[in-house]
């Protein structure tokens, strides 16, 4: 017998791997290059392999019509205009989640910096509304703050992934470590499913595409890419690429194709 959690899992996964546009950093930075308007970007690339998106609740309610993929609605919040950028509040529910006609939840907690305790519980109270509720929950696991001198380090990359999977996350978002192998041990900690960050823009649409590759042979799940897909020149046919890679197991060379290089 089926249970809701996994219907949502299919709606924000497909055959259990994840292409996903996070889209929540009008809160943090405003309306940064891209997401003037969020939907438009979310209608350009849902038929390209897209499999979900990770948005505010406002955004969610502002949308024209119902997507074709997965929403993960984001409830964790801080500006850059504030004393204390790393501080993410708590900003929703599972149940309003529920509400808003979302998928899953998306939480940000940064780990390492004075303001960790704070979200470290805030992922625990969550993660039980998500449980009881069969809703699934994506904790965005970074190593930032005070106490991290490489949020890269292998070590620390899977002590912050780690915490989220203890903590009852569905999936787990973290940074990629920097090479096959190392990453391997990481995802091979987790005992469920790991997607990787994609940072700041990438100064080539190879470096993102054979990231992707690397992250995909050491067992990750896929990955959830801001700037590298809402500011690319064109969205939808990053997304291809990535799909490409992603469910189709082509190399980034190959995939790069799809761009209109060779």
């Amino acid at each position: 017998m089926v249970s809701g959690l996994e219907i949502r899992m299919s709606r924000i996964l497909r055959k259990g791997k994840m292409l996903c546009i996070p889209m929540d950093h009008g809160i943090s930075s405003g309306p940064i290059e891209g997401l003037e308007n969020p939907a438009s970007i979310i209608s350009r690339c849902e038929t390209h392999g897209l499999t979900s998106v990770i948005i505010n609740k406002g955004i969610i309610k502002s949308l024209p019509r119902p997507t074709r993929v997965g929403i993960l609605a984001h409830f964790s919040a801080s500006t850059s205009l504030s004393m204390s950028p790393n501080r993410k509040m708590l900003t929703g529910s599972a149940e309003e989640a529920l509400r808003l006609g979302a998928d899953g939840v998306s939480l940000h907690i940064n780990v390492g910096g004075k303001e960790e305790p704070e979200m470290l519980e805030q992922l625990g109270r969550i993660s039980e509304q998500c449980h009881n509720l069969n809703v699934p929950l994506l904790a965005m696991m970074y190593p930032r703050g005070e106490n991290i001198k490489n949020p890269h380090d292998p070590e620390i990359v899977g002590h912050v992934a780690r915490i989220g999977a203890e903590l009852g996350a569905d999936i787990v978002k973290t940074l990629y470590t920097g090479d096959v192998d190392s990453f391997a041990k990481v995802v091979k900690s987790i005992p469920v499913p790991v997607v990787i960050a994609g940072g700041p823009k990438a100064k080539t649409d190879a470096d993102i595409l054979q990231m992707t590759e690397d992250a995909m042979k050491a067992g990750a799940k896929g990955v959830t890419y801001g700037r590298n897909i809402f500011a690319h020149k064109s969205p939808e046919k990053m997304v291809g690429a990535l799909a490409a890679i992603i469910f189709g197991k082509e190399s980034a060379k190959e995939a790069e194709k799809r761009l209109g290089k060779k």
